[in-house]
Formats: C-alpha cells, sequence, structure tokens
C-alpha cells in the first residue's frame, strides 16, 4: 500500500507536477512504479490522490460523450446474499464466505453497468478487480462504492 507518509516532499511535488501536466489517475499509478518502484493498485492511487488533493484535467470530449451517452438507470435485484439496497447507482454486496487471501470480499456493480469482484486484503488493502481489463470507474462510483463498503463491513471488521 502506497500513502504520502511513504513520498518525500520532492516525490508528493512531482505528483502533482505530473497531474498539472494533464496525467491521469493510471498515468500516476504507472509513473509511482516507473519513477518511484511503488507497486501501486488503483485504489492505493486513488486514496493517494485524495489525501494530495489532487484535481485531475476533465478531457472535455470525454464529458460530451459523457453526457450523450447517458442511460436511465434500470434497478436490478442483486445476485448475492448480503446485497444491501443501495444509496446511490453503485451496488456492492459482501461474499458470505471470503475468499481466499482476503479479509472479506464481495461483488461491485458501477453506475454504468460494469462489474468486478472487490476485496480487502489480509494487510487491509482494498482492490477491485473488473470484469474488463482496463475498466476504471469514475471518481463519482469510487466515491458511492467507498460509501457502500462502509455500510457493508460495518461491524465485519
Amino acid at each position: 500500500m502506497v500513502s504520502v507518509s511513504d513520498l518525500s516532499s520532492e516525490q508528493v511535488e512531482m505528483v502533482k507536477g505530473w497531474v498539472a501536466d494533464g496525467a491521469q489517475m493510471a498515468d500516476v499509478q504507472r509513473r509511482l512504479n516507473d519513477d518511484f518502484g511503488f507497486k501501486a493498485t488503483y485504489m492505493d492511487t486513488r486514496f493517494l490522490s485524495l489525501d494530495l488533493e489532487l484535481n485531475f484535467q476533465v478531457d472535455e470530449e470525454e464529458v460530451q460523450t459523457e453526457e450523450v451517452i447517458e442511460v436511465p438507470q434500470v434497478e436490478e435485484e442483486p445476485d448475492l446474499e448480503g446485497a444491501k439496497p443501495s444509496g446511490g447507482s453503485v451496488s456492492a454486496s459482501l461474499d458470505q464466505v471470503a475468499r481466499p487471501g482476503s479479509m472479506v470480499s464481495g461483488t461491485v456493480t458501477f453506475s454504468d453497468g460494469m462489474k468486478g469482484l472487490w476485496l480487502i486484503d489480509e494487510m487491509g488493502r482494498p482492490s477491485i478487480d473488473p470484469d474488463q481489463p482496463g475498466y476504471q470507474p469514475s471518481e463519482a462510483d469510487l466515491v458511492s462504492f467507498q460509501g457502500e463498503l462502509k455500510v457493508l463491513l460495518d461491524g465485519q471488521m
């Protein structure tokens, strides 16, 4: 797990510079590994970006595409026991038996319908394994997912 305390003040400034130059979350994750030797997961990078209050630049073309393609949400019944109703458009469920190597695990469905597996490993590190390789949920979905996890895990850990 990579955190702000793992970075020197020079490294923090370099990360902020990358973002100022237009780097996106995946770019920061890759450069943490390439430039600093940190094996950062997407969630590690996401939490680091929150801690550093990084403001990623939005690709205007991507925003316009999202507005045109917006699809109304259809509520689906959860397919696993332990699922809780979602307050937003992201839903998560808790496996009754944790996957090997994890303390807790489950599934998540993001607002765009993409699904994946999530887990918190024995070191307390969260990770998401999307069904579609390379998929990265939006920041809003990640925030919703964190809220869902909090509800699901309240009293579990």
